[in-house]
């Protein structure tokens, strides 16, 4: 699947109980990491370190902002937003390795952390953004802005402290403030619940077989590493399965028993829908009767038209207007693709209707049939660690800079990789970090980029990027490299459209680095990538067979070509029927509590997606609407393809690794 980001909202908490002076001693947060690059001393961390560092952090903040606050000197930019910016670099660093620990080294200890500490940090954010004595200082600088001779980094950021105050409830009544500070405290718990839930629901299911006949179709390298998770599991001479993608697609793409394929899609899409302890019906709709509430407060109909706002599209009509012109030429798409796949299943004499859990398996059989290719034929050519290499070498021949495997630095897990940056003439840019597989019950699914520290300057001194793509695909089989699918490829690329994001920004303020970009306009890099993937020059660089070193035939990379859009009506829809649930969820003016399964129904309907077809995502594991910051904002992929298929024509213009053209989308667009 078309990876998702699955990477900028990072979620703060802090610990709340005593730490022993033991602890304090050692605890690796409470200084400047003496490591190379600034890198987190990873092997020192301890869940226990969270706590005072979290404390002293946060005490260490609100002395800086009272600073600023008690200032006599004349208000300016430099003594008041510019410091404003600067402050809190303590809870920085440390809440980049918590974050990114939640994210792939999960655990009990850390969940019930994060669960204790969620409305501490709410209300610690709070205080600083409904101190009136700091708004009016900010509010001085942003009226006198028009004779201050900003340069235009400056003037953004003003412009952006500013508005994140206003939004954040700088202009309410005391009453009002108080309301405001309940109700970000309420979703802060009610989204790291809804997140923790989705993580449990998809770690508990385990699917055990017994008889090897039922894995018929099943690939090979599928097969082995399903008796490798059994055997893990002390079950010795059977297969395990799971929800994790690496597990659950090829069973539902290949497997020849139905009924296998229709459990594992029910368990899949069942997700938080279980009426038990993981549950996120209700959730959910609090979370969006308190988002509807917080909007309203704020002077906005409804969340939808607070958060677009900020974006490209800025009304929750552009996006509804774009969505349901895609959703229009796409529903005929996926209505043929229906009846061809019901004609296939007719033409072998199989006596039922096409349902959710038929249409991989049956559009696999069809794409063989139709451009003679299938999944099996490609994988050789998709080593892990040449595709990996690919996209370095593409990287060196856009920008120059080169990827040195470090063996020497710390890194959170042995599995990890780690890579130093640099420019074409040898100077660090930063550091690269590549995860690339399953750990079962810590690592959270999908495939995103996040980032330890982003790059700034502070006092003219440059503060290198620390980054880190993380992934869930194959692993290696018994005797085999990691072999990637066709999609696992295009998410490496993708994700490294967001790293390069990261790694490339050339700014001065952290709050404005890389990432930190309007939401439909941050996967225009990632998406970007992607087009290289599949051209012809650059499968000549990464696509050689595993066994042999030769490279990917001709006639293979055509029909890669060829069947690019094959398929692309349910891809689609299911993707655009997912976004305008979104939409419809956020575009609520009351604050009433809906059914989910209710409102749900409805609003597919309502969208026109075929009953043979599942929303990419329901309400109940909709992980980037309730946890990843993309409220109201899931349209924002298909908004970025149209930008990022504009921009890959002028490569194409002028040759896909035309030095002059990446220059310039570096300088333009990655660096800014």
């Amino acid at each position: 699947m078309k990876s998702t980001i699955y990477l900028l909202i990072i979620v703060t908490m802090v610990i709340s109980c005593s730490p022993t002076e033991k602890t304090k001693d050692q605890n690796p947060f409470l200084t400047e990491f003496d490591t190379p690059y600034g890198l987190p001393p990873f092997e020192k961390i301890e869940t226990a370190h969270f706590l005072p560092a979290f404390e002293k952090g946060i005490e260490e903040q609100k002395a800086e902002i009272e600073s600023i606050t008690n200032g006599t000197d004349l208000v300016t930019f430099e003594n008041t937003i510019e410091a404003l910016e600067h402050s809190g670099a303590m809870l920085n660093r440390i809440n980049g390795v918590f974050y990114n620990f939640r994210s792939s080294l999960s655990n009990e200890e850390l969940q019930q952390v994060a669960q204790t500490l969620s409305p501490i940090m709410s209300a610690h954010a709070d205080d600083i953004l409904l101190n009136a004595k700091l708004f009016e200082r900010v509010n001085t600088v942003y009226r006198n802005r028009e004779s201050l001779s900003l340069n235009r980094e400056q003037q953004t950021l003003l412009e952006k402290t500013y508005k994140r105050f206003v939004r954040g409830g700088a202009l309410l009544e005391a009453a009002e403030q108080e309301r405001l500070r309940a109700i970000n405290e309420e979703l802060s718990m009610l989204s790291l619940t809804y997140g923790d839930n989705l993580l449990a629901e998809t770690n508990n299911f385990s699917l055990l077989i017994e008889d090897e006949s039922e894995l018929s179709g099943i690939p090979q390298a599928a097969i082995d590493a399903a008796a490798q998770a059994a055997a893990d599991a002390g079950e010795t001479g059977k297969w395990k399965f799971s929800l994790h993608s690496p597990s659950f697609n090829p069973v539902l793409t290949f497997a020849d028993n139905r009924k296998l394929r229709e459990y594992i899609h029910t368990a899949y899409f069942m997700r938080g829908d279980n009426d038990n302890e993981f549950d996120n019906k209700e959730i959910a709709a609090k979370i969006v009767a308190l988002r509807v509430e917080k909007a309203q407060m704020l002077g906005y109909d409804t969340h939808a038209a607070f958060v677009l706002e900020e974006t490209m599209a800025k009304t929750p009509e552009t996006v509804q207007v774009f969505l349901n012109e895609l959703m229009d030429a796409a529903r005929p798409m996926s209505q043929l693709e229906a009846e061809n796949l019901q004609k296939l299943i007719d033409s072998r004499g199989e006596n039922f209707k096409l349902e959710p859990w038929d249409w991989a398996y049956y559009t696999e059989i069809l794409r063989k049939e139709k451009f003679d290719l299938d999944e099996s034929q490609l994988r050789p050519y998709f080593k892990l660690e040449n595709v990996r290499d690919g996209i370095f070498e593409l990287c060196n021949k856009l920008w120059g800079i080169t990827f040195e495997e470090r063996f020497d630095l710390p890194k959170y897990h042995a599995d990890v990789q780690v890579f130093e940056v640099k420019s074409a003439d040898g100077e660090h840019i930063g550091i690269l970090y590549k995860d690339f597989f399953p750990r079962g019950g810590q690592k959270q699914g999908g495939a995103w980029m996040s980032s330890f520290r982003e790059q700034s300057r502070r006092n003219g001194t440059l503060i290198s990027p620390i980054v880190t793509t993380s992934y869930n695909f194959t692993p290696p089989g018994a005797g085999k490299p990691a072999l990637l699918s066709w999609d696992e490829v295009r998410t490496m690329f993708h994700e490294m459209g967001h790293a390069l994001h990261g790694l490339l920004s050339d700014v001065t303020y952290e709050s404005l680095s890389g990432t930190n970009v309007p939401r439909d306009f941050v996967e225009l890099p990632s998406q970007i990538m992607e087009h290289w993937a599949s051209r012809p020059e650059m499968l000549a660089i990464y696509a050689k067979h595993y066994e042999t070193g030769e490279v990917i035939p001709f006639e293979l990379v055509e029909k890669i070509i060829e069947s690019g859009t094959f398929n692309q009506g349910f891809t689609l829809t299911e993707f655009i029927a997912a976004a305008l649930l979104d939409m419809d969820w956020h575009s609520l003016t009351d604050t009433g509590l809906r059914d989910v399964r209710d409102f749900e129904k409805a609003a597919l309907e309502k969208a026109g997606l075929l009953p043979e077809i599942i929303v990419r995502y329901r309400t109940t594991y909709f992980n980037h609407i309730f946890v990843w910051g993309y409220s109201a904002g899931y349209y924002s992929y298909y908004w970025s393809e149209v930008l990022d298929s504009d921009a890959f024509e002028l490569f194409k213009e002028k040759g896909v690794f035309d030095t002059e053209t990446a220059a310039k989308f570096r300088e333009n667009v990655l660096a800014k």
